[in-house]
């Protein structure tokens, strides 16, 4: 998914589908997913909040979020 060579694009292209798709949870679940692999922990915080925020039954983003919040 996230390629050494390829993250800042692929960052973009996440960030892009929370832009074009701004009422949908699964681009900040996914653009999440994408800041955490890639170490930037505190957006990646940020944008789970925002996609559990608007789908409180996203178990997978919920998971997430307390991982990353114990570390």
């Amino acid at each position: 998914m996230l390629d050494d060579g390829h993250q800042p694009e692929a960052l973009e292209g996440f960030k892009l589908g929370t832009l074009l798709f701004p009422d949908s949870w699964n681009a900040y679940d996914s653009y999440a997913e994408a800041l955490a692999r890639t170490g930037k922990k505190e957006e990646a915080i940020a944008m789970y909040k925002k996609s559990i925020a608007m789908n409180p039954e996203n178990q997978g983003g919920e998971n997430a979020l307390k991982q990353l919040e114990s570390k």
